[in-house]
């Protein structure tokens, strides 16, 4: 019995690494990245009207188009995206995270952080690496009659939303979440 579970735990390490091999040698270029980020914006605004007057009135938006996330036992997260500051992207930046538990899987999802105010967009750009739950509290929106966002989302420095190829994704978080800044 006990070589079995070694032999499991084998494998596992194994997926994983194969796992870190892929993601670590697909490096998205500037305008893979760019298009995108326009991309998931477009369908971020077709869901949610209120999400696009919130992303009006943001400071700046962290765009991740791709993120992906899989697990067996051990799991991990990772994806390449853009900041936007004025309609313009600015920087490049990665997301990953680790979890450990049981899982068992894979999804692609995005990501949309809206920095609403000059301060939080100000922290997160200073920062060397910042972690969501750690550096700041990002607000995952929660949604009232009608699809608008409710009041106390809308009043957070942090907002973030997630979308699947099914939609607006709810009940997830950012939390553990590292945003590194990568040269495109």
């Amino acid at each position: 019995m006990k070589q079995t579970s070694n032999t499991n735990l084998v494998k596992v390490f194994a997926i994983m690494l194969a796992l870190g091999a892929s993601v670590a040698a697909y490096a998205a270029s500037r305008e893979e990245i760019d298009a995108t980020v326009d991309e998931t914006l477009q369908t971020f605004y077709r869901e949610s009207s209120a999400g696009e007057r919130l992303a009006g009135r943001a400071a700046g938006m962290l765009v991740f188009p791709k993120v992906v996330k899989a697990g067996i036992g051990i799991g991990g997260e990772y994806g390449e995206g853009a900041l936007v500051v004025g309609g313009s992207k600015v920087a490049y930046y990665n997301t990953a995270s680790a979890s450990i538990g049981f899982q068992l899987g894979a999804q692609i999802k995005s990501q949309i952080i809206l920095f609403m105010t000059q301060d939080a967009l100000d922290t997160f750009r200073s920062s060397q690496g910042w972690e969501a739950g750690v550096d700041g509290s990002v607000a995952l929106v929660e949604f009232g009659a009608g699809g608008e966002i409710s009041s106390n989302s809308a009043q957070e420095p942090i907002i973030g939303f997630v979308l699947s190829n099914k939609g607006l994704m709810y009940n997830l978080t950012f939390e553990g979440s590292k945003m590194t800044k990568i040269e495109r």
